[in-house]
């Protein structure tokens, strides 16, 4: 029998991509229109550089942080994605996963498994939702995710609502019956998926395409297209809607989705306890720049008033030291766990971490650190242009009236 550990988050994508149905894994390495945004996110930390030491390296190197006044023991979290059909324990499993290493748990409003299940996996979860539904569905489900021991509520709000990309989008079926998995069933067998097929079959249901964290009282959990329905036709907020919710759940409070200062200044004013600085992980508007970009700008502006995360892109150990080193407070990931559950369950979740948490110490000892928080920009090489600043801090406020238009600075180096 093969080995079933893997030394990289590139080896676990591989591994991903043997093991899963082509229509599963091709959701797991989509991005939105050309991809631009999507190989920026990556690529971008390879244009960074290292000024590593060789001597009176540190030996002990700590690399717990708290986020959202959650002790970790390494600034990375889990980020929350959509339903998973990668894995009949989905989010439990990936809990279960970041528990045993220290890691706190995003759990997604359109995930596939109820957060009554996932947070007893994982205390230290937080849970996301969308702004969709009238605003009683919203505060039901803020109340549950507190009944059910949430540590904190994160609102994503990067989301336009296009479709495809220019090399193809996996067909989603939108139920799971007889006449789904007939049509699907030549995908895997003809495709050697027996792995994948066994799993389910112990389990003896197919994956589930509900999302029952929006399960609203005496309804039945709606589907994941019904859901995602609902979202596209309610209204969008305004950043008095964010000061609401962030009011009524009253704990630690994230907005995912920020790029531009002003955002960035509009959140803060809300109260929000952190801010993930997120492209959507290049799922949303292409174009927008690689979020490792956006981060110096964002956390100078706003980072003594609020914790400034990001995600999009990583990959590797050293791509958190980079992060860290700009500014940031912790990464969120999300390809590199779902390939890790793809290849070899929570064990591959837990492989993955491994990998990340084992890179970021072995950044620092070459950069001679001995916190994560003693990174910064002095040890990294930024080459002229790196950086992207887009608005203005003096932008659209919270309370202010919008001003329909923003000013786009010209990429500027990162000091």
């Amino acid at each position: 029998m093969a080995n079933p550990w893997f030394e990289s988050v590139i080896e676990a994508r591989r591994r991903a991509k043997r093991r899963l149905p082509s229509s599963v894994y091709t959701a797991l390495v989509a991005g939105s229109e050309r991809g631009i945004t999507l190989r920026d996110n990556v690529e971008a930390f390879a244009e960074l550089g290292f000024a590593p030491l060789v001597t009176n390296l540190p030996t002990d190197r700590e690399l717990a942080t708290t986020i959202m006044g959650q002790e970790v023991a390494f600034p990375v979290m889990i980020s929350p994605t959509g339903v998973q059909a990668i894995h009949p324990d989905g989010e439990v499993a990936v809990a279960r996963a970041a528990h045993n290493r220290g890691v706190a748990m995003g759990l997604g409003g359109f995930g596939s498994k109820p957060m009554e299940e996932v947070i007893p996996a994982n205390p230290k979860t937080f849970f996301q939702t969308y702004w969709t539904g009238t605003k009683d569905a919203m505060l039901h489900r803020v109340e549950r995710a507190r009944s059910a021991g949430a540590k904190g509520l994160i609102v994503t709000l990067d989301w336009t609502f296009g479709y495809g990309r220019d090399w193809g989008s996996p067909e989603i079926p939108q139920t799971m019956n007889l006449k789904t998995i007939a049509k699907f069933a030549p995908e895997l067998i003809l495709g050697g998926k027996f792995s994948y097929l066994m799993d389910y079959a112990r389990t003896m249901r197919p994956p589930a395409l509900t999302v029952p964290n929006m399960q609203l009282p005496g309804r039945p959990a709606p589907g994941f297209f019904e859901a995602y329905g609902e979202w596209m036709q309610t209204p969008q907020p305004t950043w008095d809607d964010v000061a609401w919710l962030r009011e009524v759940w009253g704990g630690p409070f994230m907005v995912k989705g920020i790029t531009r200062l002003d955002d960035a200044k509009a959140a803060v004013q809300t109260g929000a306890t952190a801010i993930s600085v997120s492209n959507h992980g290049g799922n949303n508007l292409d174009g927008t720049p690689a979020t490792i970009r956006l981060v110096p700008a964002i956390a100078d502006a706003v980072g003594h008033e609020v914790e400034v995360l990001m995600d999009g892109g990583i990959r590797r150990g050293s791509d958190v030291a980079k992060a860290l080193a700009l500014g940031a407070r912790a990464v969120l990931v999300g390809r590199a766990y779902l390939w890790g559950i793809g290849a070899n369950g929570q064990a591959g979740v837990e492989n993955v971490l491994d990998i990340l948490r084992d890179g970021l110490s072995a950044a620092m000892l070459g950069l001679g650190k001995r916190s994560v928080h003693d990174l910064e920009p002095s040890d990294l090489i930024i080459p002229p242009g790196f950086a992207r600043t887009l608005g203005t801090p003096e932008g659209h406020l919270y309370g202010a009236p919008s001003l329909g238009s923003y000013e786009m600075h010209a990429p500027a180096e990162v000091r």
